[in-house]
């Protein structure tokens, strides 16, 4: 658990797109509308198996940002994902691209000097047995 400081506020879900997309749940449920189409609650609540309530309530928090837009048909309520406004998140993880770039390549690396060294270690252990 985190530590709680009265004197701070936590922001409010629905302040900007990265306090919206906080929560684990309505990433969730970005990925779901990821497909591009509509869906209604229920499809989400049966692929999510998230209690409705829950659902529709983090619905309106990513509605109310901007990241999922809602349809009227009839008596439905249709959300589809609005991914241009999650611009703003892959703005700003651009920038530490080019550090998970290099630590990749440090990790291939070493992984690579290690396999490298475990087969010349299994050789030598080869020769050693067939002297």
């Amino acid at each position: 658990m985190g530590i709680y400081y009265p004197l701070m506020p936590r922001a409010a879900t629905t302040t900007d797109v990265f306090n919206a997309i906080a929560e684990p749940r309505r990433r969730e449920i970005i990925d779901v509308l990821a497909d591009g189409n509509e869906h209604t609650v229920g499809e989400v609540v049966e692929i999510l198996r998230i209690p409705q309530p829950a659902v529709s309530k983090h619905l309106g928090v990513l509605r109310k940002v901007g990241i999922v837009s809602v349809t009227k048909r009839g008596q439905l309520r249709l959300y589809r994902l609005e991914p241009k406004e999650l611009k703003p998140v892959h703005d700003w993880l651009k920038k530490y691209e080019r550090f998970w770039a290099h630590h990749f390549d440090r990790i291939k690396e070493r992984a690579e000097r290690r396999a490298a060294d475990r087969s010349a270690q299994s050789s030598r252990l080869l020769k050693d047995k067939e002297k």
